[in-house]
Parts: structure tokens; C-alpha cells; sequence
């Protein structure tokens, strides 16, 4: 099975804290990058990880807010500090090209490779782009200003070969790519071989739903339906209702309601105010409702 995996650089609300940084998180699929938001210390971040900076294909912006894109210039400047030359595609509401504009022409004009940025619908839930190997949707979110989530599910991969079988029936190597595809194999007295007895299923495919900031909503529920892993934020806990009410943001136990009525295998809870020195509180109100919900952390690695 290929890797997916899932990095969390930061894990925190607007104000940074000695625990924690803002919003940002790298996912691994295939051998290929995709960081979601850009808060400020990405690229510090990013440091303490092993992974390669070339790789990094796609940067997906939820929302105009600094704490989910003030580390972006940073990264952008580092990396063509180290010479990268493949281009960087950026996506995120249309509120946020000016701001990237401004990056690039007052501080990244002299970069070595180009930045291109594709301004997302945030009011539909549609297909963002694709490759070989994956889909990246959109989740339209309901906050203070034009926000999205994101959806990325693994695209099915083909059937593993049983190599006893191919070994029995004397297949040449050949043969092989075609009988993933499904062609059967014909014996030499005419006999035909099914391609389902020469291999077994695909592995099944992957989805990782990232919900961050937005009042819960119905509807959400329905996008997200059986994703593998919920990153939901949970900026506030039940005592603080009224602020997320107010801010357009989450409690725990309304992120843990999501992923119960989305039929989510688990819950990774992020997002946190500043307020809380031990988010254990959190943890204690969504697992009730949600038992397989866990705390995220920067550092974390999370395989699906």
C-alpha cells in the first residue's frame, strides 16, 4: 500500500503559543506534497520534518485570515532560495490574490520558478483538480469570511498480482500490466485463465477530509461521508458556545456530532483557542460523542 500520510505542522488559532502554531499541515500521498493552510512558522515547521521541499506540488488556502497564510512568503522565498524550478500551484478564495500578488511582486519577483494562483469557488463543493493518483474537492465551509475545506480521496488503484499464479501458469512478464487491467490469460491448449484468479482486489481507497474554520452545518456531513480520517477544528469547548456561535467556529462535541453523522472512521481534533493549556477538555467532550476522536499535535504523523 502506497504511503498517505499526514503531517501536522501547526495546530492553533489565531495567536501563536509556546504549544503551538497556527493552522498548517502537509499531506504525504504517493510520494507527493500538498500542504494545507500556511499559518506562520510553516516553514520552521516543516524543518523538523523529512520531507523534501521539491515534492511540494499544491498549497490548498482555506480563508483569508493570517493565521492560515501569514507563513506563506517565508515559503515561497525559501524555496526559491534553494532553487527550486518546478512550478507552485496555490489555491484559495479570490479574497486572497491580492494579498499573493503582493508577495510575489514586492518581496518573491525574482523566484526561479512560477507561482500560479487558481482562485476557488468556496460556495460549491466541486472537483479542485486531479492527477493519477488522487482527487482534491472542495468543502464549502460557513465562517466569518469566504472559507473552504478540502477533501482529498486516493483514486482506486489497480488489482495486486498473485505471483504464485503467474509462476504456475508460466505467464511472461509481459502479461502482467495487462491482466491488472483485466484481460484474462489463454493457455496454450486454449484454456482460459480469469484475471480475477490471477490477482487479488486493489487496496481500498483513502479519504482525508480537512474542515477548518466553520459553524457546523448539515450538509457537511454528507461530503465527508466514511472519510478515513475528520481533521475538524475545535476552537472552543461547550463553555464557550456563545463565542463560537459568535465567531463561526466549532465545539469539540459539535465537531464530534460532524464525524458521528458522517460515518468518519476518526476524528482528529485541531484549531485550538489559545485559552486552553491542556486541550484534554476538548478530547473529554467529543469522545462521548465520537469515541475514536484524537487530539492533534504539531509533529504528529497520522497514516491512513
Amino acid at each position: 500500500m502506497q504511503p498517505f500520510n499526514i503531517h501536522i505542522l501547526g495546530c492553533g488559532s489565531a495567536l501563536p503559543t509556546r504549544k503551538h502554531q497556527p493552522s498548517c499541515q502537509v499531506v504525504e500521498l504517493r510520494g507527493k506534497l500538498i500542504m494545507i493552510d500556511c499559518g506562520e512558522g510553516a516553514q520552521l515547521s516543516w524543518r523538523h520534518t523529512r520531507l523534501n521541499w521539491q515534492n511540494l506540488t499544491h498549497i490548498l488556502l482555506s480563508h483569508a485570515h493570517g493565521d492560515h497564510v501569514f507563513g506563506l512568503p517565508g515559503l515561497i522565498s525559501t524555496m526559491g532560495l534553494l532553487g527550486r524550478q518546478a512550478p507552485l500551484f496555490i489555491h484559495g478564495p479570490s479574497s486572497l490574490e491580492p494579498f499573493i500578488a503582493c508577495v510575489l511582486n514586492e518581496f518573491c519577483c525574482d523566484l526561479g520558478y512560477e507561482v500560479h494562483f487558481d482562485a476557488v469557488d468556496s460556495t460549491s463543493h466541486r472537483l479542485l483538480f486531479e492527477d493519477r493518483s488522487m482527487e482534491v474537492w472542495t468543502l464549502p465551509l460557513r465562517h466569518r469570511v469566504p472559507c473552504c475545506g478540502f477533501l482529498i480521496r486516493e483514486k482506486a488503484g489497480l488489482p495486486h498480482i498473485r505471483r504464485e499464479m503467474i509462476d504456475f501458469y508460466e505467464i511472461p512478464t509481459w502479461a502482467i500490466n495487462n491482466i491488472k487491467a483485466g484481460q484474462d490469460w489463454t493457455l496454450p491448449d486454449g484454456t482460459t485463465v480469469p484475471h480475477t484468479r490471477l490477482t487479488t482486489p486493489a487496496d481500498p481507497v483513502r479519504t482525508y477530509a480537512y474542515c477548518s474554520d466553520t459553524k457546523p452545518f448539515a450538509e457537511l456531513a454528507a461530503w465527508i461521508e466514511n472519510a478515513d480520517l475528520l481533521y475538524h477544528e475545535a476552537t472552543y469547548a461547550m463553555s464557550e458556545a456563545t463565542l463560537a456561535d459568535k465567531y463561526w467556529h466549532s465545539t469539540a462535541a459539535q465537531a464530534a456530532q460532524i464525524a458521528l453523522k458522517a460515518q468518519v472512521k476518526k476524528l482528529m481534533l485541531g484549531h485550538f483557542s489559545s485559552r486552553y493549556d491542556n486541550e484534554e477538555i476538548l478530547l473529554t467532550e467529543a469522545r462521548p460523542v465520537f469515541p475514536n476522536t484524537i487530539l492533534a499535535q504539531e509533529g504528529l504523523n497520522i497514516s491512513l
